[in-house]
């Protein structure tokens, strides 16, 4: 890890994607006779009454949850214990359980798909695997073998895939949680806690076609500081950055974009990762997105987006409506570039992008009280970001094969 000074702002350089910031972390548990996850242990105790499969027009996201749940308990003193597929549904938790006290948890959200052939995939979910082994390790709860939770969450998808809608569009989320759950009141290292996977149906992001976002550029609160939680899925995260999104709403915006330092750098869009698209002085295009430097999280469509352009760049896979002198960074991007840019007409596109809405186009940023106007396509996207979302959402479907789908047999 290395400290780079920013203007007056310290901040950390570990990398630049997902992939490089957990190559040195393995998805399993380092050699202990603590018990690992085996998914072959799994003990299923089947629904007998299937419940009802709502409406598809009238899914909200994250109300509506399947028939199933996966959940598997750890011990300091044992390791992991025996894996349960079990009816949907409460389970007991101690009052004094120090997730309730010190906010011990983390969670992960990944989506399988219905093609057009019947078939079922996932989208990376080794990335989310990895990615929550590194969350794990930050809030001193239990690491795990990625693998074998894997194959258990496919095995619950493939009980419970008749929730998947078979509308374009439409997917089933996948939530993995770890919370600690010792029953004692105390800053510790959890010694007890609790893994368990519930799945929800969902529906397209923009069911009415793309509509582009208003952002307010939030300086008087801080997601994230260097050192701290901000490039890890935990939850302690989320729960400060309401009042802030709050605050958004209270002007007239519909997300906030999270500024750091005095510079104002960029950081992320509400919770999703920020993308930025410049016309730079020579004519060429800059697609960029600041790096992972600590205070962001490494976020799976955020690489994915990077992944394909780049692919572009290489020659490796060219994207039609990309330009082909197409620049990819991974760099600092302050509020006065956004806006000298804007100003110049150079800034071409701004978008968010994540797990559920992919790709989330803004139209405009309120800063510091005026307003930075960002174009949009007639569809409401950009030139940049529409290609490349044709392209994940084509990979997601089935419609485009690719490594990154992964099948879900019988």
């Amino acid at each position: 890890m290395m400290l780079r000074l920013l203007g007056s702002s310290l901040r950390y350089r570990t990398g630049n994607s997902l992939g490089r910031c957990v190559a040195s972390v393995p998805q399993a548990r380092s050699k202990s006779t603590l018990a690992d996850i085996e998914a072959s242990k799994v003990q299923l105790d089947l629904i007998s009454n299937r419940k009802p499969r709502p409406d598809p027009a009238t899914l909200s996201f994250g109300k509506v949850f399947t028939d199933h749940m996966l959940v598997i308990p750890w011990k300091a003193s044992t390791g992991w214990g025996t894996p349960k597929i079990e009816p949907y549904g409460s389970f007991p938790i101690e009052p004094s359980a120090s997730v309730f006290h010190y906010a011990a948890c983390l969670f992960e959200g990944l989506k399988a798909y219905r093609h057009d052939n019947g078939q079922i995939s996932l989208f990376r979910p080794d990335m989310n695997m990895k990615r929550m082994n590194i969350s794990a390790q930050r809030v001193a709860l239990p690491t795990f073998n990625g693998d074998e939770l894997l194959e258990l969450i496919k095995q619950l998808v493939r009980l419970d895939k008749d929730w998947i809608p078979n509308r374009p569009g439409y997917s089933l989320y996948i939530r993995p949680t770890l919370i600690a759950s010792q029953p004692a009141i105390g800053i510790a290292p959890a010694s007890e806690a609790l893994m368990f996977v519930i799945c929800s149906p969902a529906g397209p992001y923009y069911p009415d076609g793309f509509k582009p976002v208003a952002l307010y550029g939030t300086t008087e609160y801080t997601r994230a500081a260097p050192g701290g939680i901000g490039s890890f899925k935990v939850g302690a995260n989320y729960a400060p950055a309401l009042v802030a999104q709050k605050e958004a709403a209270k002007h007239g915006y519909v997300q906030n974009l999270w500024l750091h330092g005095p510079e104002h750098y960029v950081t992320e869009v509400g919770t999703m990762n920020a993308f930025a698209v410049f016309r730079r002085p020579k004519g060429d295009i800059e697609l960029a997105t600041p790096a992972l430097d600590g205070i962001i999280l490494p976020g799976i469509t955020r690489d994915s987006v990077l992944g394909i352009a780049r692919d572009h760049v290489s020659g490796k896979a060219k994207l039609a409506g990309l330009p082909d002198d197409l620049v990819v960074s991974e760099r600092p991007i302050t509020m006065l570039e956004v806006k000298e840019a804007a100003k110049a007409g150079n800034l071409l596109e701004f978008f968010g992008t994540g797990t559920a809405a992919v790709i989330s186009p803004v139209d405009k940023i309120g800063y510091l009280g005026d307003d930075i106007a960002i174009p949009t396509g007639p569809d409401g996207m950009g030139p940049i970001s529409r290609p490349i979302w044709q392209q994940l959402t084509g990979i997601h479907n089935g419609a485009i094969p690719h490594p990154w789908s992964v099948i879900i047999s019988e």
